[in-house]
């Protein structure tokens, strides 16, 4: 009993990193870990945004149906590269989920990842999201090329890139919400 009083922190510690280095409890305690700390993305400066120079880039849905990012040419697109594998990445659906159910139907979404089809719709089914899935057939536009998961970039109807967000953040928040309702009311 002595023992216990004087090294429950240690002990306290001992357990953390045990539970972290287990890989069925860690990958829960990352993802719990990022929606914690997950803050609203932050846009960048309208003289620092870039224009993207081309919007070629194929895609292939989960259905195998072929979609050219072109498609967004003049809309408000969100593009979110990502994989079931990365905490993050799960960490911050559950926020996308619920921004595309508010604004799915006038912003162009696109959540792109390399896996497997069928893990995919299975992922999908399990945390029954509805968000759309596609398949790169190609490299994406240069502006929107990363080697970081999640990364998310958001276009405005004017083909600049506003948000280049590496990591999770909380895409559902206020000011996130307030930044997309000023992209829609822009002209092109």
């Amino acid at each position: 009993m002595e023992f216990l009083k004087k090294n429950w922190s240690n002990l306290i510690f001992i357990v953390i990193i045990i539970l972290l280095i287990v890989p069925q409890t860690r990958k829960p305690i990352q993802i719990g870990l990022n929606r914690v700390i997950a803050f609203s993305p932050t846009r960048i400066s309208e003289k620092d945004r870039e224009n993207l120079e081309s919007y070629n880039w194929n895609l292939v849905d989960l259905e195998g149906k072929p979609v050219n990012f072109k498609h967004s040419i003049g809309q408000v697109a969100i593009v979110n590269l990502w994989a079931t594998w990365c905490p993050p990445c799960i960490a911050e659906m559950p926020s996308f989920q619920k921004l595309y159910s508010e604004y799915g139907d006038r912003v162009d979404f696109y959540f792109v990842t390399s896996e497997d089809p069928e893990k995919l719709k299975r992922f999908m089914d399990k945390k029954d999201y509805d968000l759309p899935v596609y398949l790169p057939l190609g490299l994406a536009p240069e502006k929107m090329r990363s080697r970081s998961l999640p990364t998310t970039y958001v276009i405005s109807r004017n083909g600049k890139v506003v948000v280049d967000k590496k990591g999770s953040a909380n895409w559902n928040d206020s000011g996130f919400k307030k930044l997309l309702e000023d992209l829609l009311k822009e002209e092109h």
